[in-house]
């Protein structure tokens, strides 16, 4: 399965006090990538026009590798359906040429309406998951 890659430039303000970004930025870096997979104007209009919103299900991340500042790096992302009102993203930190994922992330996301009531994954979340990542269960 061919993931979608996003760039992340790592800035100073990214980083701890030892020099190594901030173990919450990652998750932040995961949500940049799922933005630009998913498309921010159709986020934006899903909200705006049908009352949906993404939420945060369940997330887990595993800490291999540290990036540090003036680090370039790469999230890769797939998604499959794990439901009719599920999705999973598999997001990976890379380096660019690098031999593996520094940091690795498994995020559940759900959909909710304006009264923050689970909804089914929108038709056109379904339909971009089912023609990018066919390979996905």
């Amino acid at each position: 399965m061919t993931p979608h890659v996003h760039p992340v430039q790592v800035y100073y303000e990214d980083t701890d006090h030892s020099g190594v970004v901030y173990h919450a930025n990652y998750l932040k870096y995961f949500e940049r990538a799922r933005e630009h997979l998913l498309g921010v104007d159709e986020l934006v209009r899903l909200y705006r026009q049908e009352g949906t919103g993404f939420v945060v299900y369940q997330v887990g991340v595993k800490y291999r590798e540290g990036a540090v500042f003036g680090d370039s790096l790469e999230i890769r992302t797939t998604v499959r359906r794990a439901s009719d009102f599920r999705a999973v993203f598999v997001q990976e930190v890379w380096r660019p040429g690098g031999a593996r994922a520094m940091v690795e992330g498994e995020v559940h996301l759900c959909c909710v309406n304006a009264q923050q009531q689970l909804v089914r994954l929108p038709a056109a979340v379904l339909a971009m998951i089912a023609q990018r990542f066919p390979e996905a269960p």
